[in-house]
């Protein structure tokens, strides 16, 4: 047995266990009217796919932090189709996701919000930064959809 065998199994538990508590809890978080989403294309289906996640907008870019990095679907849809939509504080906003694996993820969830930070260095393996540039315009309106 090599050293990295026990690191990959624990890793593959991590994300099962992630995996089966989010089937359960994401249709709810969905729900929620000030829950931050992120829509991407399902790369299959071509439908809109809603994810709940944590995140922060600064300026004109919105930044989070995928747990599971390239194996989670949303971030296998966004290479794609990088177009997405980001519900924040109700309001939805379109933009381009980028995937920046040279950025260090752990420093990022410093700047994130703490609560989900907290959950993604609990349960994540093989973290991603994600930062999604908006297209809002000083003056632009970002859509309200219910």
């Amino acid at each position: 047995m090599t050293s990295g065998t026990p690191r990959a199994s624990r890793a593959e538990r991590k994300y099962r266990t992630a995996t089966a508590f989010q089937r359960r809890i994401n249709p709810v978080l969905r729900r929620l009217p000030l829950q931050t989403l992120l829509e991407t294309t399902g790369r299959v289906s071509g439908l809109p796919r809603r994810t709940p996640v944590g995140g922060r907008r600064v300026g004109d870019s919105f930044w989070l932090v995928s747990e599971f990095g390239e194996r989670s679907q949303y971030v296998r849809n966004i290479q794609a189709d990088p177009r997405v939509r980001v519900r924040v504080r109700g309001r939805w906003h379109t933009g381009t996701a980028h995937l920046l694996p040279d950025d260090d993820p752990v420093a990022r969830l410093r700047t994130l919000p703490r609560l989900n930070s907290a959950a993604v260095r609990a349960f994540g393996a093989g973290l991603l930064t994600v930062r999604v540039d908006l297209d809002d315009r000083p003056g632009a309106e970002a859509v309200r959809v219910p």
